[in-house]
C-alpha cells in the first residue's frame, strides 16, 4: 500500500491546530497539496480568526509544500462551496477530504438547552455534510475519492455530559455506511476515524500524564491509511498512544419468535439469548436484518 500522496489535493477542516494541523502536516510532508480549513474559533465554537489556519500553511510552505488556507465555518454551506471552488481554482482537483472540524459543548443532558445541543450536531454532522456534499461530484467525475469523518468513542460507546456530541458522532457512522456503498462503482472510499488525542478540546479533561501519552501525531497514522489510494472502505478505525483498532456494529444470531399475545413474555424470557454475541455478523448493508429475520420467519412456517 502505497502512503505516498504526490500530486493529490486534500482538504482538511478544523486544521489549524491539533488532530487537524498533524493531519495537514503529514499529507503535505508526503506530497499532498492541502487546503487548511479552520474557523479560529474557540473550543466552545465562538468567535472567529484566520490567524490559526494560516499559520499551518506557512508551516508547510517552510517544509516545501504546497498549502493554501480558508477560514469558511463548516456550518455554512455557501461558505463551503466557495472553499471547494478555491480548491478547483487553485489546483483543478480534490482527491482527499478529512471531515475533522468540531466544538464541545458539554453538559449533562438535563442542563442542556437545545441551542448548545443543535450547535455540536450542525458543526459535527452538517459540517461533514456539507463539506462532503460539496466535494461529491468532483470525486465522482474524477472516479477517485478519499473521505474520512472523526467520529468518536463517545458516539460509538457514550460519555457521561456529551449527548449532543455522542449524537453528531454516531450520526457520522450511519453517514459513513450508506455513503460507502453509493461510492464503490466511483472508487470513492469513506471511512471512520474514532480518535483519542491531547488537542485543545481536551486539554483540562486529562492528567498531564495521560496527555503525554496522547499526541495527536499518534491518530495521523489511521489517517493516512484512510485516505490512500489503498484505502478501505466503510471501516471504523479507532487509534490513539500508539494503539489502533477497529470497530463493527455487529447482528447477533437473535431469536425468532413469531406472532401472539404471548410474544412480550417470551422475549422478556428469550432476552439473554437475543443479546448472545456467538456467531454474530458485520451486515453489509441494511437490508441484511430484514432478510435474516424474513428467512426465520419463513423457515419457522415450513
Amino acid at each position: 500500500m502505497s502512503l505516498q500522496f504526490t500530486d493529490r489535493v486534500a482538504i482538511v477542516t478544523g486544521a489549524g491546530g491539533g488532530l487537524g494541523r498533524a493531519h495537514a502536516l503529514a499529507l503535505a510532508a508526503r506530497g499532498a497539496r492541502v487546503l487548511v480549513n479552520d474557523l479560529g474559533g474557540a473550543r466552545d465554537g465562538s468567535g472567529s480568526s484566520s490567524t490559526a489556519a494560516q499559520a499551518v500553511v506557512d508551516e508547510i510552505r517552510a517544509a516545501g509544500g504546497q498549502a493554501i488556507a480558508n477560514g469558511a465555518s463548516v456550518t455554512d454551506p455557501q461558505a463551503v462551496q466557495a472553499m471547494v471552488d478555491q480548491v478547483l481554482q487553485t489546483w483543478g482537483r480534490v482527491d482527499i477530504l478529512v471531515n475533522n472540524a468540531g466544538i464541545l459543548r458539554d453538559k449533562t443532558f438535563a442542563k442542556m438547552t437545545l441551542d448548545d445541543f443543535r450547535l455540536v450536531v450542525d458543526v459535527h454532522l452538517m459540517g461533514a455534510v456539507h463539506c462532503t456534499k460539496a466535494v461529491w461530484p468532483h470525486m465522482v467525475g474524477a472516479r477517485y475519492g478519499r473521505i474520512v469523518m472523526t467520529t468518536s468513542s463517545t458516539g460509538l460507546y457514550g460519555n457521561f455530559g456529551q449527548s449532543n456530541y455522542g449524537a453528531a458522532k454516531m450520526a457520522l457512522v450511519g453517514l459513513m455506511q450508506t455513503l460507502a456503498l453509493e461510492g464503490a462503482k466511483h472508487d470513492i472510499r469513506v471511512n471512520c476515524l474514532a480518535p483519542t488525542a491531547h488537542t485543545r478540546m481536551t486539554e483540562d479533561l486529562m492528567p498531564p500524564q495521560v496527555l503525554a501519552a496522547l499526541a495527536p501525531e499518534a491518530v495521523v497514522p489511521a489517517m493516512l491509511v484512510l485516505a490512500s489510494e489503498g484505502a478501505p472502505t466503510r471501516a471504523i478505525v479507532c487509534a490513539g498512544a500508539g494503539g489502533y483498532e477497529a470497530a463493527h456494529i455487529t447482528l447477533t444470531q437473535g431469536v425468532h419468535l413469531g406472532l401472539g399475545p404471548e410474544v412480550p413474555e417470551q422475549l422478556a424470557q428469550a432476552w439473554d439469548h437475543v443479546c448472545d454475541r456467538t456467531d454474530e455478523l458485520v451486515p453489509e448493508n441494511g437490508s441484511v436484518q430484514g432478510s435474516r429475520e424474513i428467512a426465520k420467519a419463513m423457515a419457522a412456517v415450513r
